[in-house]
């Protein structure tokens, strides 16, 4: 059997990589460096609402004057609003507390998932991703109608006679948690759910033989195994929800200000554009933060194997 060349085997690999980079260039780095341009400029009343505008016409002389009138003073302005500050602390306490219910919740039950029997696992993945059936928008509704005063909950609360008058469960943090919760359960339970299933069941023997207690057992030997799914499933949670919009609007309140109403609100009720921008650069800084700390976990997991 002839061996291809290598050089067209790289050829072929490179083509096969093109088009990954070639979409995150359009779609994702191009947006990217509009919105930090927008964020170094100025707002204006005007169309469009911020200054300056490159001129093509101008040639060399017009580019230098646009970049002269680039500032910083924007990003400034945020850390000297305290409104801005409050809605990125509050965005990272729910997106932290929320992960956290997540896997409290996700872990065990992506773990009994595992360890049901073969022909009943395939139901419990379509009854977990069932929700993905309906629109997100039509579920957050839901809750709405299902945490009122007069709702479902209060409702069958009050049969049980567990609370004496309908508690005011809508427009508070509990609320948007437990919409979030609701909304994002599927995104840790199937990465740790992936993860479980290929969990060497030997491990578990030889622990049992050695006199491990089955509760110990799941502690020393399942979890540290189950650690990759449980911070993919950790990351696809918390980073969608530090941008969370529609879940804090229609459950929350003022006091649930998260960073993706300040940015709804700068883009389109003040029409600030310029600190709509840099709010949402600084928002991708500290997205990259636990990205950055992944990568560099993944790194050394590899190093040791």
């Amino acid at each position: 059997m002839k061996k291809r060349p290598a050089q067209s085997r790289s050829s072929g690999e490179w083509l096969i990589a093109v088009p990954p980079y070639v979409w995150l260039v359009a779609f994702f780095l191009v947006p990217f460096l509009i919105v930090m341009k927008i964020s170094l400029s100025q707002a204006v009343i005007a169309q469009p609402p911020y200054t300056p505008v490159f001129d093509l016409a101008a040639g060399w002389e017009g580019l230098k004057a646009y970049v002269r009138a680039l500032s910083l003073s924007t990003y400034a302005f945020l850390f000297e609003d305290e409104l801005y500050l409050f809605s990125y602390l509050k965005s990272l306490q729910v997106a932290t507390l929320s992960t956290l219910i997540l896997v409290l919740i996700g872990l065990p039950l992506a773990y009994g998932m595992a360890r049901a029997p073969d022909r009943a696992q395939p139901i419990l993945v379509v009854l977990v991703i069932l929700p993905f059936w309906t629109s997100f928008l039509i579920r957050v509704y839901a809750w709405v109608n299902i945490l009122q005063r007069d709702g479902l909950l209060n409702d069958t609360l009050l049969a049980l006679r567990i609370i004496d008058e309908p508690a005011a469960w809508l427009a508070s943090d509990t609320a948007v948690y437990i919409g979030i919760v609701y909304s994002y359960l599927p995104f840790m339970v199937l990465p740790l759910y992936a993860n479980l299933l290929k969990l060497d069941e030997s491990l578990l023997e030889a622990a049992a033989d050695l006199g491990c207690p089955r509760w110990k057992s799941f502690f020393l030997v399942t979890i540290p195994l189950a650690l990759p799914g449980l911070a993919a499933g950790a990351l696809l949670c918390f980073i969608p929800i530090l941008g969370e919009f529609v879940i804090p609007d229609l459950l929350g309140s003022s006091r649930t200000m998260m960073i993706g109403q300040t940015l709804w609100m700068e883009f389109f009720s003040n029409r600030d554009w310029p600190v709509a921008s840099a709010l949402a650069v600084v928002l991708l800084a500290l997205l990259i933060v636990p990205i950055m700390l992944y990568e560099t976990v993944q790194s050394r997991e590899i190093e040791r194997r």
